[in-house]
């Protein structure tokens, strides 16, 4: 290889090892490569910056618009509502979920989709008496496989469309993704209705932990220097006898004081523990006399006019790798975290030591508008509010309707690009109303978007070099002996295995020059390979990090990590085996 072809390895193996640790966003992550090979001399420019002019991040931009709307206006909640029934039978229950979720992300962004269903699911399951765990992976799954058939249904589709136009060739059209990715979507489902209630196990949720006596709850308070509490005995100042919430510690100059005597005099300062159901937090906030001790990012909230919200940390946010105290998360966020789940556990530590993680759950304490004002921003990946009546369905929503179907039957029928029609349908949206410029604007993931147009830099950087064709050459050589398809399960397996450590798009953007250069090598059809790729790229399956949608589910559901790889094992063999099969038929090999 060239010197060039061996500098560009090194940027992108520095750059897949920075995207599996997840300290910084992806976005940060692709643009500095980027700027690394431009500085380098290895791209132009224009290369370095033809993402930004290329279609799809553009389209994918239109999309977010459009899907913010139907989340808005509640243009599925009838088709919600009719979904989740009565929750008698499992498995009918979880066929009744999946199919139409498939079905919706066919054509909408699979995120604001699972977005809206998380917390109706879990209430839903709450209700019935069912562990959310049974549906909430599903869902996410069953999302992931709907996106697989149209080329609109994931950002990873439109991105190998985008870099098929750039090669010079015609973009994806709707439904040519279909032939490879309808199969897989039906078999994924029927897998996952056949095989979720066999390997999914009960887990308990982390908002079940706000709920449950079983699951203890611990809160630290301080009795305030001269108020009503300082020199008054536990039980005459009204803390022995608290419903649901008990004193189990009092700390005072470094000693602890455990058990409490009822007889126990309080004086200023004293740091006390409670342990009880959280929503009786409420009452010891009110409590006269007592303060919470994480001060820094507690404070003084009314609790009168707030409630508790879920919160998801995601790759984007600012929040991973900093404590609630370096933050400053109440001054900025105007809320108090009162709990922190990792994992399918909740944290027992100090809240405001504890360094967040990607996948974290936080439970917030906060004002009721606390869901609209961070929604639509990188800081959590999901805001649900803890109990409450599902969103209605506004007037505006078959005007949603109207410009989803106008989007998909003009792309259908080939009267605009898909380009076009995304643009329209968003610039239609807010002239009727339905959204304002600022929520249009706050509805597109900038990371996503960035992800998206920088990794178009990094595939030039490949071909260019010539470090794609010495792969592809590499991957012949070793497989070519097995046929076009032993190729083509070289390239499948190379793409599942990446990303399992990167995001979609990033992987689909590094194995598409691979790829091609793979199918040139053997005379087949270039589009078949690519179509492969952007399949066996969408499917997130083995890890919560895998993919956004699967972190949405990780805490609500109350997942260990290895409980994706339990179901999502199955399907991505499904998945291998199927692009195995069909290509090869499809597209005559």
């Amino acid at each position: 290889m060239t010197l060039e072809a061996w500098f560009t390895l090194v940027v992108l193996g520095i750059t897949i090892v920075a995207l599996a640790q997840e300290r910084l966003p992806p976005s940060g992550v692709i643009l500095s490569a980027v700027v690394v090979l431009l500085v380098g001399g290895i791209l132009t420019p224009e290369q370095a910056l033809s993402g930004f002019s290329n279609p799809a991040p553009i389209t994918v931009a239109a999309l977010y618009v459009l899907a913010r709307a139907v989340d808005q206006t509640g243009a599925l909640q009838p088709l919600v509502s009719a979904t989740l029934g009565g929750g008698k039978a499992h498995r009918w229950s979880l066929t009744r979920l999946v199919v139409p979720t498939a079905a919706s992300s066919a054509f909408l962004n699979n995120t604001p989709i699972v977005a809206m269903l998380v917390p109706q699911v879990s209430d839903w399951s709450d209700r019935c008496g069912h562990s959310p765990s049974r549906y909430l992976m599903p869902l996410s799954f069953a999302a992931i496989l709907g996106g697989m058939v149209t080329v609109i249904g994931t950002s990873t589709n439109l991105v190998v469309s985008g870099l098929l136009e750039a090669a010079g060739q015609p973009p994806l059209a709707m439904f040519e993704i279909s032939p490879l990715g309808l199969p897989v979507a039906i078999a994924g489902t029927f897998a996952l209705i056949l095989l979720a209630p066999l390997l999914l196990p009960e887990r308990v949720p982390a908002r079940r932990d706000l709920e449950e006596s079983r699951r203890e709850f611990v809160v630290n308070m301080v009795v305030l220097p001269g108020g009503p509490l300082d020199g008054k005995a536990v039980e005459a100042g009204g803390l022995r006898h608290l419903q649901g919430v008990y004193l189990v510690e009092i700390e005072r100059d470094g000693e602890s004081i455990a058990p409490v005597p009822p007889s126990t005099a309080l004086q200023g300062d004293d740091k006390l523990t409670f342990v009880g159901k959280a929503d009786l937090v409420v009452d010891l906030k009110n409590t006269r006399g007592l303060t919470f001790a994480e001060q820094q990012h507690v404070g003084a909230l009314d609790t009168t006019r707030h409630t508790f919200f879920e919160a998801v940390v995601g790759a984007a946010s600012p929040l991973v790798g900093s404590t609630l105290r370096d933050i400053e998360f109440r001054g900025r966020y105007q809320a108090a975290v009162v709990a922190i789940h990792r994992a399918g556990h909740r944290v027992q530590a100090k809240l405001g030591d504890v360094r967040l993680r990607v996948g974290d759950t936080l439970m917030i304490l906060a004002g009721p508008d606390f869901r609209e004002r961070w929604r639509d921003r990188t800081d959590f990946l999901l805001v649900s509010r803890l109990g409450g009546a599902p969103p209605r369905t506004t007037r505006s929503a078959a005007i949603v309707g109207l410009v989803a179907v106008t989007i998909v039957g003009g792309a259908s029928l080939g009267l605009l690009p898909i380009l076009h029609l995304s643009l329209l349908g968003a610039l239609v949206l807010i002239a009727l109303g339905v959204l304002t410029p600022g929520e249009a604007r706050r509805a597109v993931d900038i990371d996503v978007i960035l992800v998206i147009a920088g990794a178009f830099g990094l595939g030039a950087a490949m071909a260019t070099t010539g470090l794609a064709d010495k792969l592809a050459g590499t991957l012949v050589s070793a497989l070519g002996a097995h046929g076009p398809v032993g190729v083509l399960a070289g390239v499948v397996l190379a793409t599942i295995v990446l990303k399992a450590f990167i995001t979609n798009n990033a992987a689909a953007v590094l194995m598409f020059p691979i790829a091609i250069s793979a199918a040139s090598d053997l005379g087949l059809d270039e589009r078949s390979f690519a179509i492969a790729v952007a399949v066996t790229a969408s499917a997130s399956f083995l890890t919560p990090i895998a993919y956004q949608t699967n972190l949405m589910v990780y805490g609500p559901g109350g997942y260990r990590f290895s409980d994706y790889a339990r179901l999502g094992f199955p399907l991505t063999i499904i998945v291998f085996a199927t692009v195995l099969i069909l290509t090869p038929l499809f597209w005559s090999f």
